[in-house]
């Protein structure tokens, strides 16, 4: 990932920089503690570093929420979207760096065609949140199928599979 090789630049960057100072003030006052402090303090701050770093990696690998996604406001924005009932097992998750995903079961009424809805609905996920990979099963209220569709942004929502048995 871009930001631990940014991390890793700047640590020995910082490090050389340390040395060079710390040399100097071996030089010039004496001071041979220097070189031991100035390790001290680059490692205390690559450390804190690392320390977020390894934070936001571990919620990609456990599928969590982003940080800057409230899943509130994801549920609102679809929710007013025209001819969607309600929505539940709401889920967003980063696949990569950038790269978000979301899935979800919309409940609508029968007011407009499911892909004329999914356009929608992707539409207002891309703009308002970054979200480009979408999977939404659809559920129409007193009906016994699903359909699952599949979307990404720049692509046509496709479905994969019906199958029967609402949840």
């Amino acid at each position: 990932n871009m930001r631990g090789a940014w991390l890793h630049v700047m640590g020995d960057m910082l490090g050389s920089l340390a040395a060079i100072a710390a040399g100097l003030l071996i030089i010039v006052f004496g001071w041979v503690w220097a070189d031991s402090a100035m390790s001290i303090v680059i490692s205390m701050i690559i450390i804190a570093g690392a320390w977020r770093l390894i934070l936001e990696s571990v919620n990609v690998l456990l599928e969590g929420t982003p940080r800057h996604i409230d899943l509130e406001s994801v549920e609102r924005a679809i929710i007013e979207t025209p001819g969607v009932g309600g929505v539940h097992d709401l889920h967003v998750w980063t696949i990569s760096s950038g790269i978000h995903a979301l899935s979800a079961h919309i409940t609508h009424d029968e007011s407009i065609a499911h892909s004329e809805l999914l356009v929608e609905v992707r539409t207002r996920l891309h703009e308002r949140f970054g979200i480009d990979h979408l999977t939404i099963q659809m559920e129409t209220p007193g009906r016994e199928t699903e359909a699952v569709y599949i979307c990404e942004t720049g692509t046509k929502c496709f479905e994969p599979a019906i199958r029967s048995g609402a949840h």
